[in-house]
């Protein structure tokens, strides 16, 4: 036999046993129901990927490691967050070897776009805990959203920017497709609203410098400088420039996506220079509701050391609390198709106020909030100055 028909023989014969361990592996008939988390938990997406950790510990400490009669076992992997190749080893390893009823987590979207094809074959619910690129629960009928979506922050963020006296703003954002579909979405609103884009500029995804672009904007002199990048290291580059280079100084407003001013690094890093941004977030730690003072008592108790909860930590502790209330409501006979049926169209009360499951998409409709870095009682703190209600998420 040739050396490509024996490839090709064993490449078939692989998909014929992989295919055959999937489709055994979704009911679980044992006590112990096991929940596989994919996550950046080392590397440079590491702060996406440590709060899912928090969140389900939290969870799991505030109401126990049984429901329904099972036993709830966590197991981890972790993917860096941009490798897809760990992610879908991962997904395979968790479902044909560790035979878990849900994959939970997913720090970035390549990971999640590389599991969904691997869940909808296996039958088995994926919860999405923090990749906002909008559409990815299309790609499986097995996926579904409890993080939020693009388009769910930075549309009625431009609306609310353009009731808001700001008549002009330059949009600046990391030059890659996430990016550009902020700069789209939010220019697209604050111009519907009567506001004027008097400018844009794009930044390289690796190593910017912001210092070029701070000048132009000065120059331009806009109400407001709206701005996007990935990661909370460059909030701090930005701020740290447009404080430094005066913009706050002449007038000029910061409108960010929330995690640009994240309660730690980003305010502990910045101090007095943050105050008065403006951002757009899901959740902030000050909310004043039941849920979130229970949520921010338990996450102290379960995590003493570690820094401060954000949006992240919260959206791994609904998930928690959606997967036990779907275990509940099947009486711990988990399958994919019943999981999914219960958890479409699911309600809560969340720390970050009410969420629900919209049943077409299978993506969370919640709250936004708009948030201003303030100095309260001696410390800085992101404070809701608004609220979005029910926001969609497209």
């Amino acid at each position: 036999m040739k050396t490509a028909a024996i490839a090709t023989a064993f490449s078939t014969a692989f998909a014929t046993v992989f295919t055959a361990m999937l489709a055994a592996s979704p009911a679980q008939a044992q006590d112990t129901i096991r929940i596989g988390v994919i996550a950046a938990l080392t590397g440079p997406f590491a702060n996406t990927g440590k709060p899912f950790e928090d969140g389900i510990k939290t969870y799991m400490q505030q109401y126990g490691d049984k429901v329904a009669g099972k036993k709830i076992e966590i197991i981890y992997r972790d993917d860096g967050g941009t490798n897809v190749d760990h992610s879908k080893r991962a997904a395979q390893e968790l479902i044909t070897r560790d035979r878990v009823s849900f994959l939970i987590g997913f720090s970035l979207t390549p990971s999640a776009l590389a599991v969904a094809p691997i869940a909808t074959q296996a039958k088995m619910p994926m919860i999405v805990m923090n990749a906002v690129t909008n559409g990815i629960t299309a790609k499986s009928p097995y996926m579904l959203r409890t993080s939020m979506t693009m388009h769910q922050m930075t549309g009625p963020f431009g609306e609310w920017t353009a009731k808001n006296k700001i008549g002009k703003v330059y949009t600046l954002v990391s030059d890659y497709s996430t990016g550009l579909d902020a700069e789209a979405r939010f220019s697209k609103t604050f111009s519907a609203g009567g506001g004027k884009v008097v400018g844009t500029a794009r930044v390289p995804l690796a190593n910017p410098d912001y210092s070029p672009f701070i000048q132009r904007i000065k120059d331009e002199k806009p109400d407001a400088l709206f701005f996007f990048a990935p990661g909370v290291e460059d909030g701090v580059g930005l701020l740290k420039a447009f404080s430094d280079k005066g913009l706050d100084k002449a007038g000029i407003k910061f409108l960010g996506v929330g995690d640009m001013t994240s309660e730690t690094p980003t305010l502990e890093a910045l101090g007095d220079r943050a105050l008065g941004a403006v951002t757009v977030l899901n959740y902030a730690p000050t909310l004043d509701n039941e849920a979130n003072k229970a949520f921010l008592k338990a996450y102290a108790a379960a995590n003493p050391g570690r820094p401060p909860a954000t949006f992240v930590t919260v959206a791994a502790y609904d998930t928690m609390g959606m997967i036990y209330e779907t275990i509940r409501a099947l009486g711990g006979a988990v399958s994919g198709d019943k999981a999914m049926q219960a958890l479409s169209g699911m309600k809560r009360d969340s720390p970050r106020g009410p969420i629900s499951i919209d049943p077409a998409t299978r993506d969370i409709v919640q709250n936004m909030y708009i948030r201003e870095v303030k100095k309260i009682n001696g410390k800085l703190v992101n404070e809701p100055i608004g609220v979005l209600r029910d926001v969609s998420p497209n």
